[in-house]
């Protein structure tokens, strides 16, 4: 944003550049439908070596683990509420389920909430679910997912945290002007918020992003294909640049490959090879039906 209001003057000098973020990747292709963007962007998010694995087992991971650091909460046999189904929401579900949580899914979206729903997941709006859940976790990448109506009917001990994007998928300001008392750091990256029915809400890191402010991260071993992907991108970009329009272009399908090929060697997998008849099949119209 800065470069396309107050330092416009930079822009010739810049070939392009890659994002590595789903809610940056949402600005960028709002600015190319707006035909603010003026230069080529790279969508590394959408590439299926990052969003497969570094959205979906990094956030579901470290989510949890940030959770656990700050709370010492017993995940099974509770309810377990995570706002938005994609990538990442997915992780986080399925990390939870498989430590024996009930899951409850909030979407917006018909066929992420029919997937849920057919992974086993429970689907409610948030009004229902806030009244049920133990732990709720926003990943959408939008603002007030947690707000007052749901505040209100929550249980006594709630837990909330943010997976998504910025500190305002919860609704903080609210709490800080509401409630009656507040436990600042009553545990690792937890403030306890008392409101005047003698309620507490828990929420952790402040609001924002939970797996950051409050553990470690995504493990390493997950982020290096994402920062393969942005550094063999980025070289493509260079020698490419002159080619490419200003927009939101996709990752080439042969570095998104390169990288899961060298991944997966690096796990000590291995996989077939088509034989010349297979290949001579699958390239052909005149087989088959």
């Amino acid at each position: 944003n800065t470069l396309h209001t107050t330092r416009k003057e930079l822009i010739p000098n810049i070939a392009g550049g890659c994002e590595e973020t789903t809610t940056g990747v949402i600005r960028l292709n709002q600015m190319a439908k707006d035909g603010a963007l003026q230069f080529p962007m790279i969508a590394v998010n959408d590439t299926d070596t990052k969003h497969m694995f570094d959205n979906r087992y990094g956030t579901g991971q470290s989510t949890l683990d940030a959770v656990f650091r700050s709370t010492n909460f017993l995940l099974a046999g509770r309810i377990l509420v995570v706002a938005g189904f994609g990538y990442c929401g997915k992780g986080v579900a399925e990390r939870a389920k498989g430590m024996g949580a009930d899951v409850i899914v909030t979407e917006i979206d018909p066929t992420k909430a029919l997937d849920a729903m057919m992974q086993g997941f429970r689907v409610m709006p948030m009004a229902d679910a806030a009244k049920v859940g133990d732990v709720f976790i926003t990943v959408t990448g939008n603002r007030d997912v947690l707000r007052d109506e749901h505040f209100a009917v929550m249980k006594d001990g709630a837990i909330m945290a943010n997976s998504g994007h910025f500190d305002i998928e919860i609704d903080v300001a609210w709490l800080e002007q509401h409630a009656v008392k507040k436990n600042a750091k009553m545990r690792h990256q937890t403030d306890e918020y008392v409101m005047a029915d003698g309620r507490r809400l828990l929420l952790l890191a402040e609001g924002r992003l939970v797996n950051l402010g409050a553990a470690e991260g995504h493990p390493a071993s997950v982020m290096d294909m994402s920062f393969s992907d942005q550094a063999l991108t980025a070289e493509y970009l260079v020698k490419e640049a002159k080619n490419l329009k200003a927009g939101v272009h996709n990752v080439p399908t042969y570095i998104d490959k390169e990288v899961a090929s060298l991944k997966l060697k690096s796990m000590g997998g291995l996989i077939d090879v088509l034989t010349p008849a297979q290949d001579m099949y699958l390239n052909s119209w005149e087989h088959g039906s």
